[in-house]
């Protein structure tokens, strides 16, 4: 078997293409930067440039599946231009595989799409499953709303889609963990706006076994992708400091200081998101890290 992976130099693509080649299946991905390509006999790069609609057919040569994870990070201020990129990062890739697909008499049969429990609508109560129709009305509700539909178009070629709906990833090595424990690091930790917001996460390693899983499985649909134990924003960061061995001794962060300082990327972790990972568990997928303590544990 041989997947081609976009976003593959990311934190999770990374890890997903060395788990792949860890069980023999061959990577071949795609990178704006030439200086990425690497040329070996289960690992090849191929360059693209979706903004402007440039891509290396080659790179579908031989592809059963696809995982797409490129695009921009939304861990940076919302500025009217970012907030295009954003969009565009996720939805012109997605266009640009599909319209080469028609193109090339192509052997794919599955892709895999990253997504976002932010499409959710923040609740303090509700406990969401793949089912809820209903959308949030924020940025990052729209975001996901067209990525999805962007995925889905996929299924016009008989290409069976999968969605993986993805709460916060816990990381020794990048994303929010990183941002979250340096405060901790000084015992400045402090949570965010009320902290009573509940935060769906997944620990690295699960989230790429995952992906894993939807491949080898031949899954199809929406699956959220979030441990089966969520926590509120005053927990993840007592258990943060607690690790460190530190205090959250600091009142909490105000909302309208966060909104101040980070403007509408402060929706990012002041929304709240009570998300279930039944849907992924009776598929028969077992999470390594259930808990936040044991996580952490192993990250921190």
């Amino acid at each position: 078997m041989r997947v081609l992976i976009t976003g593959a130099t990311g934190l999770v693509g990374s890890r997903i293409a060395k788990k792949c080649l860890k069980k023999g299946i061959d990577v071949n991905y795609l990178t704006t930067s030439k200086d990425k390509i690497k040329t070996k006999d289960h690992y090849k790069g191929f360059y693209w440039d979706p903004a402007n609609n440039e891509i290396d057919s080659k790179c579908l040569d031989g592809i059963d599946a696809i995982f797409h994870l490129a695009g921009a990070s939304i861990a940076k201020r919302w500025t009217s231009s970012y907030k295009q990129e954003i969009l565009d990062s996720r939805i012109e890739s997605a266009n640009l595989l599909l319209n080469t697909l028609k193109k090339t008499n192509s052997s794919v049969s599955q892709f895999i799409s990253a997504s976002a429990v932010g499409i959710y609508p923040s609740s303090l109560q509700n406990l969401y499953y793949e089912e809820d129709e209903k959308r949030d009305d924020s940025f990052l509700g729209e975001v996901v709303e067209k990525w999805e539909a962007a995925a889905d178009s996929f299924k016009k070629l008989n290409i069976k889609v999968a969605k993986v709906r993805t709460g916060l990833v816990l990381a020794s090595n990048g994303g929010a963990l990183q941002k979250m424990k340096e405060p901790a690091d000084f015992n400045l930790g402090a949570a965010f706006g009320s902290g009573k917001q509940w935060q769906s996460w997944i620990h690295l390693e699960d989230l790429a076994d995952l992906y894993i899983h939807v491949l080898e499985n031949d899954l199809e649909g929406v699956y959220n992708a979030v441990a089966p134990n969520p926590v509120t924003n005053n927990e993840l960061m007592e258990a943060i400091a607690k690790q460190l061995d530190k205090n959250v001794w600091l009142p909490n962060v105000p909302a309208i200081a966060l909104k101040v300082a980070l403007g509408d990327m402060s929706t990012v972790v002041l929304s709240s998101q009570l998300v279930s990972s039944d849907k992924i568990e009776n598929t028969g997928f077992s999470f390594k890290y259930k808990n936040l303590t044991k996580a952490l544990e192993n990250l921190l």
